[in-house]
């Protein structure tokens, strides 16, 4: 209900009475009841606050306005929010500069950025941020708490815009990111409910260049925990995979190239916050076998020696390190090769187990540890490894559940086949739109388990808008994903805020001068002189002129490319 002065904001659940009073002047919020709710006020229904947010005009309350129900899980309905508004508690921005205004819409269309970016998703009597595993061994105490209070603060991506709600917990709602799938699946005529689950973290969150390896407490860019959940009769399953950048301080700044050169920090402790990461992986998952993907020649190669080298040097007997060089292995279309990988950890994977409780509520196996998978973006070299794994286990799941028969194959079952396929390559797309930009390449492979020319046709597209996003318009996106995770807040006092860079001479000078002399070098060609070797002199001039201007561009990329205004440079760093 919308107000003059105030919002009121009321459960809709059987029976209840409680309100939420929010101020629009001072800010502040109270429990009410729906008598106090004046008549004359604008009402509307919503599904859920997501939080709130100081921009230059104010206060903003931002809240769900459509949803759509995903499926259940152990009962309880799963929600995807796939519409928001953005209120503002001002009624007017008549009291900001033309100057504050503009910054203003920048930061609406910011936040707007990240929440229609597909992948947000609620319940609300469920925890989402929690494994199977790890809700089963959780104390008397954690149950009593809220919702709120126990989630995995490594997938709220709501947190920061829950900080002015958190007094009332029970009127909000947490918002895990990334993907769910549930789907109804039959095998020899028995049911069964297939989940495969996709928890994004949102502690260093980003854009594919501009966030790379670990900051100081250890936390890695594009971490991703994934659990793929079996229910049938009662009983369940659950493996979980974890997936995240190389833990070690590095950085790939895009600078024009196709592929900008990787370089590891020289001046930087990286034990400390190496240390940091796999500490609270031990503690959090147990064992951990880490899967490395990268190219072990090229520029990749030094990373993933940098990544064996302090793997060696920590002595850990808890953690494993592989390498695997997934191009070199797979080149020429030998995608059979991949069970190389898959055949070398086997007896790892057998040992670390999975999650399985039966029909009569007994846990029978808890996974003893994790594989951690990642290639440079944790993307889709990663999906791919990852997808073998779960089907592995899946294997081994349904047959103890008692759905696959002694000697039936996983593979032979068509139907379950081409969903689960589909499932991982959808998991896989919504991953690397978000820290891409794009959809995943290869998914190819993951759908129909083989590589196909329209596949092949399809990565080129992708890598080409990608290469386009990644120089040109992920500035924008990083500083949408810090203002609405609260790495950056906006100050009303203030003047002037970051957006307010100027550009340097070159950004404006230079593509002109180039698009001036390619054209002339076109026009030249087309149009005949008195002479071929004025002609060609003509042609050669406009050409070099061009070329010429373009090294230069190449050469300084880093003025020409979109970078985030929001953050300190050695924050992205």
């Amino acid at each position: 209900h919308v107000f003059l002065y105030k919002f009121y904001i009321e459960a809709c659940d059987d029976g209840a009475d409680a309100v939420l009073a929010i101020d629009r002047v001072s800010n502040e919020m109270t429990l009410t009841g729906k008598k106090d709710v004046p008549p004359s006020a604008n009402t509307r229904p919503i599904c859920g606050i997501m939080g709130t947010i100081r921009l230059v005009a104010g206060m903003y309350l931002i809240v769900i306005t459509k949803k759509r129900n995903v499926g259940s899980l152990l009962g309880q309905a799963v929600w995807k929010a796939v519409d928001f508004d953005i209120i503002s508690y001002k009624k007017t921005t008549l009291h900001l500069t033309e100057i504050q205004m503009q910054d203003n819409r920048t930061f609406l269309s910011m936040i707007n950025s990240v929440l229609t970016t597909d992948g947000f998703y609620f319940c609300t009597s469920y925890d989402l941020t929690h494994t199977l595993q790890r809700l089963a061994n959780v104390s008397p105490e954690f149950q009593e708490m809220s919702l709120l209070e126990r989630a995995d603060p490594r997938f709220v991506w709501n947190g920061s815009l829950l900080r002015e709600i958190q007094s009332q917990p029970e009127v909000s709602d947490r918002m895990s990111k990334h993907l769910i799938v549930m789907k109804p699946c039959r095998i020899n005529g028995k049911i069964f409910e297939w989940i495969l689950i996709s928890r994004r973290s949102c502690f260093r969150a980003g854009v594919r260049y501009y966030v790379r390896g670990i900051d100081s407490e250890g936390h890695a860019a594009n971490f991703v925990e994934t659990e793929q959940i079996v229910l049938y009769n009662g009983g369940r399953a659950s493996f979980v995979q974890t997936r995240g950048s190389m833990p070690f301080f590095w950085s790939q700044r895009p600078n024009l190239k196709y592929k900008p050169k990787p370089l590891i920090s020289k001046n930087t402790n990286h034990m400390d916050g190496f240390q940091r990461h796999f500490d609270s992986q031990v503690l959090i998952y147990g064992k951990q076998t880490i899967l490395n993907l990268v190219n072990q020649k090229g520029s990749e190669k030094p990373l993933e020696q940098a990544f064996a080298k302090m793997v060696n040097g920590m002595e850990n007997g808890l953690i494993k390190y592989v390498a695997f060089d997934f191009h070199k292995e797979c080149s020429r279309m030998r995608w059979d090769r991949l069970n190389i990988l898959v055949d070398s950890v086997a007896e790892t994977q057998d040992e670390y187990s999975y999650f399985l409780v039966d029909t009569e509520g007994k846990v029978v196996s808890q996974q003893k540890g994790t594989f951690r998978s990642n290639c440079m973006d944790c993307l889709d070299r990663t999906n791919v490894i990852q997808s073998m794994l779960a089907r592995r286990s899946i294997q081994s799941q349904l047959q103890r559940m008692g759905v696959l028969h002694v000697g039936q194959r996983i593979e032979e079952q068509a139907d379950f086949e081409r969903i689960y396929k589909n499932a991982w390559a959808d998991n896989a797309n919504a991953c690397a739109k978000q820290y891409a930009g794009t959809g995943a390449l290869k998914t190819d492979f993951t759908r129909t388990g083989k590589r196909t020319q329209m596949g092949l046709l399809m990565d080129g597209w992708n890598s080409a808008v990608r290469y386009y996003k990644n120089n040109f318009s992920d500035g924008f996106r990083q500083d949408s994903i810090d203002l609405f995770l609260g790495n950056y807040t906006v100050d009303e006092t203030e003047g002037a805020t970051p957006l307010r860079t100027q550009k340097d001479w070159k950004f404006l000078t230079l593509p002109v001068i180039m698009v001036v002399a390619f054209s002339m070098c076109i026009i030249c060609l087309l149009t005949a002189g008195d002479t071929w070797t004025e002609s060609l002199a003509y042609v050669l001039f406009w050409g070099a002129a061009a070329a010429i201007t373009a090294a230069v561009i190449v050469f300084n990329g880093r003025d020409f490319v979109d970078a985030p205004k929001l953050v300190q440079k050695e924050k992205m760093d």
